[in-house]
Parts: structure tokens; C-alpha cells; sequence
């Protein structure tokens, strides 16, 4: 097969191909987003087995008074710079407030921070996730790769559009006259 027809199959290959991902993003990302769902990207091991590093949860929000034990919620901890994602060990009652002990499956034990009261009517509490597509996730938050996974695309859109400018301004073969 010559280079001249084998490039349309590799443009209708490489189409596919980003057909492919950008539904599998959209299922992945935009559906949960639109059916209420809120999604957190697993950065750490303490819920290894459950929810592996890399793991997208898709948390809903539920009433705080829903809460029990065995159930995993993302919240921040007191003095904590970021969202955790830990199950609920145990849920007291102390002094008339629901407190919640966590811990992650993978930890020894429970979460330094002790038993903590979830200052909200409403906890976002896991509903189900996707096991690594938040590697994804969390590479395309960075600045450098969001212009790659833009700018390749558009550089390819705009030489095609211009070998097709160029390969149309060229003057059209002409025949042989006959003698």
C-alpha cells in the first residue's frame, strides 16, 4: 500500500481513536457532573483494596444523619490542607452531636485527627468510582499538559488546513497535447 492511501486510514484511525476518548471522558467526567455527583481523584494509598491510588470517586451528597459506619465519605479533616477519603469507623453521640471516627482500610489504625463532628447538614458520601482514571484526572491539572492535549490537536487541525489551502492553490495538471 502506498504512503498516499494508507494516510487516510491512519486520519480515520487517529479520529476514531479521539472519538473514543472524548466519550469516554465525557461518560467518565460531564454524565456523574450532571446527575449530581461530584468526583475526587485518590492521591494516597489509605484506602488501598477499596479505592486504589489513582482511583476517580464519584461521591453524592447525602444528609449528614444518613451517615453509618462502614460508610466512606470525603470530607477535610480540622487543619487539614486537603479532601480525604476514609471510611467511618465508628459514629457517637457525644454531649447531644453525632461525632464520626475514620480511618483509612489500608491505615493501622484510626485518623490522628480523632473524632470529628461534620459541621454540615450534608456529607458527600461515595457512591462508586472508576479504578486509575483519576491518573488522568490529575495529569491534565497540570498546566503544561493541558497545553499539549490542546495545542498538538489544533497545530495538527491547522497544518491539515493549510496542506489543503496549498494541495487547492496549485495549478491543475494538464494533459499532454497530442501532435
Amino acid at each position: 500500500m502506498s504512503l498516499s492511501r494508507s494516510l487516510p486510514l491512519v486520519r480515520r484511525v487517529l479520529g476514531i481513536l479521539l472519538a473514543a476518548v472524548a466519550v469516554i471522558l465525557a461518560l467518565a467526567v460531564l454524565v456523574p457532573a450532571l446527575l449530581g455527583y461530584q468526583r475526587y481523584v485518590i492521591t494516597s494509598g489509605s484506602m488501598t483494596g477499596a479505592y486504589d491510588r489513582g482511583s476517580l470517586v464519584f461521591d453524592r451528597v447525602v444528609p449528614t444523619a444518613s451517615l453509618r459506619a462502614g460508610d466512606v465519605i470525603t470530607f477535610r479533616p480540622p487543619g487539614h490542607p486537603a479532601f480525604v477519603t476514609h471510611r467511618i469507623a465508628s459514629v457517637q453521640t457525644v454531649r447531644g452531636q453525632r461525632v464520626f471516627t475514620t480511618k483509612g482500610d489500608a491505615n493501622r489504625a484510626a485518623d490522628a485527627w480523632g473524632p470529628i463532628a461534620l459541621g454540615s447538614a450534608k456529607q458527600a458520601r461515595v457512591a462508586f468510582h472508576l479504578p486509575y482514571l483519576g491518573y488522568g484526572i490529575a495529569t491534565l491539572s497540570q498546566r503544561p499538559v493541558r497545553m499539549l492535549v490542546i495545542g498538538v490537536p489544533a497545530l495538527l487541525i491547522a497544518l491539515a488546513a493549510l496542506a489543503g489551502l496549498w494541495r487547492d492553490s496549485s495549478p491543475e495538471p494538464r494533459a499532454p497535447h497530442a501532435a
